[in-house]
Formats: structure tokens, C-alpha cells, sequence
């Protein structure tokens, strides 16, 4: 996922996003402990996309409380 596509998304998508990605993760890291995740960059890949996704909520909400 990009961080364009994700700026251009609304505060509820990006909350909708970040659950999203966060129960994709959960079970990533379950099929892993279980031995039967097919491709481990993955997880790391979800992670990334986790931490852009919080970056831009957070930036919306600095930008917001800025005016």
C-alpha cells in the first residue's frame, strides 16, 4: 500500500484500514506459529503498512488541532 492511497482516504477508512491490517497480522503471525504461512515477508510487510497508516492518522490530527 502506498502512502498516497492513503492520504487520500477519510479518518473512517483509515480506522477501518488499521483494523483491518491488524487482524491480518494476527493471523499471519498465527499461521507462522502454526507453520503454515507461506510467505514470512509478509508479516513485516503488514507491520510497514500498520505504521503508515498510523502515521497519517497522526499527522491528520496535528494538522487539525494546528487549525
Amino acid at each position: 500500500m502506498k502512502t498516497t492511497e492513503i492520504r487520500e482516504m477519510t479518518a473512517e477508512e483509515l480506522g477501518t484500514k488499521l483494523v483491518e491490517l491488524k487482524s491480518e497480522l494476527f493471523n499471519l503471525r498465527f499461521q507462522h506459529a502454526v507453520n503454515q504461512l507461506d510467505n514470512p515477508m509478509r508479516i513485516s510487510a503488514v507491520k510497514k503498512d500498520i505504521a503508515r497508516v498510523k502515521t497519517i492518522i497522526r499527522e491528520n490530527e496535528l494538522h487539525a488541532d494546528n487549525t
